[in-house]
């Protein structure tokens, strides 16, 4: 493993989450566009702003995914219309 795979695994026991379920690409993913799209202080509020949403609407990983879409779709909003 990598020291990303090692925290995340060793992060995610200490929050009582199965390291299994997380999409670490997914957040990646989120976290470099809304860094490249809006400000790069935006990446981890943003990250927390999804992990909140998810928690609320279940803490599933649908409710992650579900609330990662809505943060990719606000981005590509933005991007149409300069905002």
């Amino acid at each position: 493993m990598n020291p990303l795979d090692d925290w995340v695994v060793d992060a995610a026991g200490a929050l009582g989450l199965d390291p299994a379920s997380l999409d670490i690409a997914g957040v990646l993913d989120l976290a470099r566009d809304v860094a490249h799209n809006v400000a790069r202080p935006a990446a981890p509020v943003t990250a927390f702003l999804v992990g909140l949403a998810a928690g609320r609407d279940g803490g599933d990983p649908d409710a992650v995914r579900l609330a990662t879409e809505r943060v990719f779709a606000l981005l590509a909003a933005r991007a149409g219309t300069g905002g």
